[in-house]
């Protein structure tokens, strides 16, 4: 979202008293583009685990190392649980990002950072490091490109159910893309490495075109909601 969380209050407004949100601060600078990250969600079927931070890479070699363009967010969440329920809460936690737009040897080096970041945390014991699960908009191009392969390169794995679905409200049959994604971390067997949940093999987007400012352009659309299409993805709590 942009610095500006007018459109925020609004669709809160319109989603009722129990939808929560939790926000960063916007990036300075240009390459930031006036953006923040946030999660909205329903405080009656989850709610924060107390896990909030932002990714900042250490020095390297001594030397302060070039940040990400808009830093990642990562905040942890648990399952509302009713009072009757006596087991540990099922909590995950969701890292979102926007890579930095640009060319693809600028993109791949914010990847493969966030990649290798999110492996470390994933590897470090009791670090709130389970369950952790990557989204946002990785400016990813096909399958099996470079950037493709710095961004699974570390276990991470998005489903294949997504693989067909529009990215941008500009997708047609001759031009797909794959900036957006959702992934976890998963064995080099394929084994998922998540606890407590289990992907059940569905997912999608949602297509927001024939709901909102039906009489506009698609680029007209893009600049007032935007051009991409939300995704998915559904999991079972054991």
């Amino acid at each position: 979202m942009r610095r500006s969380t007018g459109a925020l209050r609004f669709l809160r407004s319109r989603l009722g008293p129990t939808w929560r949100v939790l926000a960063s601060d916007v990036t300075e600078g240009s390459a930031g583009n006036g953006e923040r990250l946030a999660f909205l969600y329903d405080s009656s079927r989850v709610e924060p685990s107390g896990l909030v931070g932002e990714i900042v890479l250490p020095p390297v070699a001594g030397r302060a190392a070039d940040q990400f363009a808009r830093t990642p967010y990562a905040v942890g969440f648990e399952r509302v649980r009713a009072a009757e329920d006596a087991r540990e809460p099922v909590s995950f936690v969701l890292t979102t990002v926007h890579v930095l737009w640009g060319t693809p040897a600028a993109r791949v080096v914010e990847i493969e950072q966030f990649a290798q970041w999110m492996r470390r945390w994933a590897d470090r014991e009791d670090d709130w490091s389970s369950n952790l699960l990557v989204l946002g908009d990785f400016n990813l191009d096909r399958l099996g490109n470079p950037l493709y392969e710095a961004f699974v390169s570390t276990g991470l794995w998005a489903p294949s159910e997504l693989d067909q679905v529009p990215r941008t409200i500009f997708d047609d049959d001759n031009d797909r893309h794959f900036y957006d994604q959702v992934a976890w971390f998963s064995e080099p067997t394929g084994a998922s490495l998540l606890e407590g949940l289990t992907y059940t093999r569905r997912a999608g987007g949602f297509d927001f075109l024939p709901h909102v400012f039906p009489g506009l352009s698609r680029t007209e659309v893009s600049w007032r909601v935007s051009d991409h299409y939300p995704l998915w993805v559904e999991f079972a709590v054991a």
